[in-house]
């Protein structure tokens, strides 16, 4: 019996998109098959799909270029998940923020293999991933900053910056899980759970605190604050 893959046939008129559609789904197959964008061609790309190199290239200019389509698909399903879990957390702007962070590191670890090639590659300025990510994940998680600044939670200043404060505790708990799997994180979810915890009350704690201030004086007005609060 012959292994020789099965031609596509022809593709009637309009259906542009179904093929791309397929053709980033045959990527992505590829990605998580492999969890090396290396071993993603468009030879294999196409022959997956059952079409020839040349029809690829109708669609995408080269490999980058698919690559980069295959993350903007990716981080389109993030934005998704990002709205889902903010209308579920209330209207609390804390428990949205936590939630959505807590949605971030979920969603990398569903697909671990797509998330380090999204995100743990080289960038470039401007390139549609980057694009992508700051009118989805990221803008959801400055929209929610900025309701804590206007309530007066967080102190004044850039959301922009708050939030990338944020997004670098969420991916770097992301990065560390699948990196470093067998690190002792205990409960995953827990984990998450916390550090997002502590980062997300720290930018409260920070406006009350001087640059200028000692460290030391710092703790202690910190100790004070436990105790008060442990009393009631």
């Amino acid at each position: 019996m012959s292994t020789a893959p099965l031609r596509r046939r022809r593709a009637p008129r309009g259906s542009g998109d179904q093929l791309r559609d397929e053709i980033l789904d045959a990527a992505t197959g590829l990605l998580l098959e492999t969890g090396d964008a290396k071993a993603v061609s468009i030879r294999a790309v196409a022959q997956r799909v059952g079409v020839t190199p040349p029809s690829i290239y109708l669609h995408f200019a080269d490999k980058d270029a698919l690559l980069d389509a295959v993350c903007v698909r990716y981080f389109e399903k993030l934005d998704d998940e990002m709205q889902a879990v903010a209308a579920a957390a209330g209207t609390s702007p804390i428990d949205v923020l936590r939630a959505q962070g807590l949605a971030y590191v979920r969603f990398a670890l569903k697909t671990p293999e797509l998330y380090r090639i999204a995100t743990m590659g080289q960038g470039q300025p401007g390139s549609d991933v980057d694009i992508t990510l700051t009118s989805s994940a990221f803008v959801h998680m400055r929209a929610a900053v900025q309701a804590l600044i206007d309530e007066g939670s967080y102190p004044p200043g850039d959301p922009t910056t708050m939030a990338l404060e944020l997004w670098t505790a969420a991916h770097g708990v992301a990065a560390l899980l699948i990196s470093r799997p067998y690190l002792p994180w205990g409960d995953v979810e827990e984990f998450a759970g916390r550090v997002l915890r502590a980062v997300c009350c720290g930018q409260m704690v920070a406006g009350a605190i001087a640059p200028e201030d000692p460290p030391r004086e710092t703790v202690a007005w910190l100790r004070e604050v436990v105790h008060e609060h442990n009393l009631r």
